[in-house]
């Protein structure tokens, strides 16, 4: 685990990012590759609940992709917050660690780190196809682990990155596409928007900005190119 893995081949590092931006863009692949990033929308509410101090009671998973996590405190306030915001930026924050990870040379030190989140998650899940769906995801996590070669592994941690990068944003265009439809005030957003007496739409926007601020970010890093590339430069101070 603690070993380091060399880089990837520019050509194997690139082929491997287009099959992870293809696999959120394809519609019969996103559809089963999309319980994969609910497992860490409903970690990142879980973990929001946990360190503000609301308690855990469980997470569901659901197979038309959609997860509920339960906890229980205050309705309101900084601890209702974090938990909702907790979950459109996890996919998009473990996309930038992962990122930053492989590319110090620790891919399987990633891949065991996604391993302990889904045990994580497991003791917390409340139905059965949430307990499947988190068994078999832990299953492929430990098999790349455990089994592959170490170039493979780094492979297979590299597509795991990008995947989460470009998902990420793309699940906060699906947000503000349930809103239009739906229009039941029940998504992150509005809660959100409801407990803080702001714009939903604003937080729609607050979870855009950091999808796209990680995915440039870890980007860059994952493709071995300079940071400037992905953050703009700021003025020189008077």
């Amino acid at each position: 685990m603690a070993a380091v893995q060399p880089p990837l081949e520019l050509g194997t590092l690139a082929v491997t990012v287009a099959i992870a931006v293809l696999c959120v863009l394809l519609g019969p692949i996103w559809r089963v590759a999309r319980h994969g990033v609910t497992i860490i929308h409903e970690a990142g509410h879980g973990l929001g609940a946990t360190l503000t101090g609301r308690r855990l009671a469980g997470i569901r998973l659901h197979s038309d992709t959609s997860g509920v996590t339960v906890s229980v405190g205050r309705p309101r306030g900084f601890g209702m917050g974090v938990t909702l915001i907790g979950g459109y930026t996890a996919p998009a924050l473990v996309g930038l660690g992962a990122a930053w990870l492989i590319g110090i040379g620790h891919a399987v030190g990633l891949l065991w780190a996604l391993l302990g989140m889904l045990l994580l998650v497991l003791v917390q899940i409340r139905n059965w196809f949430g307990l499947w769906t988190v068994l078999l995801a832990g299953f492929g996590v430990f098999a790349l682990t455990w089994w592959l070669p170490s170039p493979w592994q780094s492979i297979a941690a590299t597509a795991v990155s990008a995947f989460l990068l470009v998902a990420a944003v793309r699940t906060v265009f699906e947000l503000q596409g349930a809103r239009r439809r739906e229009r039941s005030g029940d998504t992150d957003a509005d809660q959100l928007g409801r407990i803080s007496s702001t714009p939903p739409i604003l937080w729609v926007g607050v979870f855009l900005v950091i999808a796209l601020g990680a995915a440039l970010v870890g980007g860059a890093l994952l493709l071995r190119l300079p940071l400037s590339v992905a953050l703009p430069e700021l003025p020189p101070l008077p």
